[in-house]
Parts: C-alpha cells; structure tokens; sequence
C-alpha cells in the first residue's frame, strides 16, 4: 500500500472532496500548499501557518539542496524537525526552477550553475528521487522536463517524452517505502499530447499525479482545455495536484474538472508586493485613498490582520517599509485562499459548486 493515498468523499459533476492521508496526518480536498520554498513560507511562522489554515506545506528540492544541503536537513531531523511543521509537507522536483538557468538537458538529466555560487550541479531523475527522501518530504515528485509557452509542438513532444522515460526511472529509483512519489504530467498546450501523457504517466501507478507546464503565461482557454484532456485519463483514487495555479478564478475552474491540491506563490508573494485578495476583488494597500481609512483589510475576514488593523495603518506599514506589513499582509491573504478552498469543499459537498463558483466570480467583479 502506498505510504499516501485518497479517499473520495463528495461529488458536484466532476468537482470532487475527498481526504489524502499522509504519514504526517490527513489533507481535506480541495487544499492548497503555501510554498514554503527554502523550508519556511516568507514571513510566516508555523503557529501562524496553523492559524490561517494550512494543512499542508510546500517546500523547494533545488534551492535545499544547494543551501544548507540535504544531508544537513536530515541530520537536524528532516524537513518536518528542521522547520518544526509536523503536518504533511510536498517537495517539487526542482526542474521547474532549473529551467530558468538555461540547463543542458539530456537523457540523463540537468547540468547546470548553482545561483548560489556558480558550482556545476548535476540533477537526475535518480538525484531528485534520492535528494527528496533525504529530505523526508511525505510526497516526492519525480524529475520532469516542463516547457515555457509558448513553445513548439516538437518541443513539448520532446519534453513529455523524456518526462515519461525520467518517470519511470524515477520509481526504479525509489527506497523509502513511508514516503510516496507523484508522476508529472506533461505535454504543453496540446490536448492530445496532454491526454496522451495522463495515458502514459497514469499508467505506471503512481498515488498521485501533478499536472506540470501549466500557471506559466497559457490563457485560461489552454489551461482548461489541457485539464480537460488529461484529467478524465488519470486513475480516478489517485490525487490531482495542479502544480503552479493559485489565482482564485483558475483554482474555482480547476476545481470544477476535479482537481484536488494546488501550490503557488500568489497570495505570499502579492501580499510583499502590497496586495490584498479579497471577496470584492483585490486592490494594492498603497493607494493614497486608504490614508485615513479606518476599514479592515475585508470587512468578511476573520483572520487577525482584519480582526486587528485598519488599511491606513498597513499602508503606513508598507509605505515606510516595516516588516510587519508584510506578515500581516501575508495572514490575510492565506487565510482568504484557505476560507475560498473551505467554502469549494462545503459547496460539493452540499451539491453546489457551480452556483458557489459563480457567486464568487461575481462579487470579485463588482457585480
């Protein structure tokens, strides 16, 4: 039996609940992964992360094992005793980030220079593998090739091929029997290429597939078009991890063609950068108009940022550079894509979620 599973729960069409059980305890789906990429979410601590509804964390193969390295976060206990988060955490594979350096790519993996100081590293499929269990990430994901979009069908034809042959290698590669391994789908913005490599990859038995390439400049029209194609060919028991997507309207139509989890950078990443998610759409803390606003961040939130503060002050936070802007910024932020996934889950589970999805596209509209 593999060491992470999933157990359906409700329906709406495809929409789907279930529950993913991990050797550091269960994930209610639909959820979301803050990412944590050099094993800390920016800002947050893990009470914090408790608080705002995390169950489930996200943290980044490439940058741990260049910095502090991998046999220094296994000594200290591993990811979940190096960051103290006892709940399920998820490693990438780190080719997502590779990719951005210009690697050579061959069939046997990824040479690249180090961001950190200029060293050759050497990624193979079996690397990622063996790098990850050291870590002691509950969910691995195996080495893939993803493409930029656009690129050419030659181009995402090559990758999801080497994609599925590194798959393979990658469950040859696997020792540690309480920790799982996830395929990657592949496959760019080509529907049959995209149903082609849920085939393949879904065939090799994996306990949950990521569906990689996507969250990277495609239009929403190629992103559902491409979940479309793969999602029906994936073995309905296993997870559906869209990997890169956490903008509240690709998530809700992500959700509705049964996709469970989901990492991305947005809500952590736009909160340094001044912007608040909310209900009614999102707007940046910097605008001269809150000076004197006494109004919480988004008046429906009950997380402590909202239950605490008004806008003027986290624009004087943020405008004269306080770290504290960022922290509170960041709670509010998590806790809305944390309450949006909750009322996903409760809306299938009532046999609603097309009705729920619309009302929250609406009000984000100003309608």
């Amino acid at each position: 039996m593999s060491a992470v599973t999933w157990e359906p729960g409700a329906a709406a069409g495809r929409a789907r609940t279930g529950t993913m059980r991990t050797p550091h305890g269960d994930v209610q789906t639909p959820n979301f992964m803050p990412v944590g990429t050099r094993a800390t979410v920016k800002t947050m601590d893990v009470e914090d992360l408790r608080t705002v509804g995390a169950q489930i964390v996200l943290s980044n193969t490439y940058h741990l094992m260049l910095r502090p390295g991998e046999a220094v976060v296994s000594q200290l206990g591993e990811l979940h005793g190096f960051m103290a988060w006892d709940g399920p955490i998820l490693t990438d594979s780190g080719g997502y980030q590779v990719l951005s350096l210009d690697p050579k790519i061959s069939e046997e993996g990824l040479v690249f220079r180090s961001t950190y100081d200029g060293a050759r590293v050497e990624l193979t499929p079996e690397k990622a593998v063996a790098v990850q269990e050291a870590l002691g990430s509950d969910i691995a994901m195996a080495l893939d090739v993803p493409v930029p979009l656009p690129s050419t069908r030659k181009d995402a034809e090559d990758a999801m091929y080497r994609t599925h042959r590194w798959a393979e290698r990658a469950l040859l590669a696997k020792r540690r029997d309480d920790r799982a391994l996830f395929g990657i789908v592949q496959g760019g913005a080509e529907p049959d290429l995209r149903e082609e490599s849920a085939q393949a990859i879904g065939a090799l038995g994996f306990p949950g597939f990521g569906i990689g390439g996507l969250a990277v400049g495609e239009t929403a029209e190629q992103r559902d078009l491409a979940l479309d194609a793969a999602i029906p060919h994936l073995p309905p028991q296993a997870v559906r991890y869209v990997m890169g997507l956490g903008d509240t309207g690709g998530m809700l139509a992500a959700i509705e063609r049964g996709v469970d989890l989901f990492d991305c950078v947005i809500p952590t990443r736009l909160a340094r950068h001044g912007k608040a998610l909310t209900r009614d759409g999102d707007f940046s803390i910097k605008r001269a108009e809150w000076i004197l606003s006494d109004e919480p961040v988004d008046s429906a939130c009950t997380c402590l940022t909202c239950r605490r503060y008004s806008r003027g002050y986290i624009r004087h936070l943020y405008t004269t550079n306080e770290p504290l802007a960022d922290r509170l910024l960041t709670l509010h932020n998590l806790t809305y894509t944390f309450d949006l996934l909750r009322g996903a889950r409760a809306a299938i589970s009532e046999g609603r979620f097309v009705d729920f999805r619309r009302s929250i596209e609406r009000a984000r509209m100003g309608d």
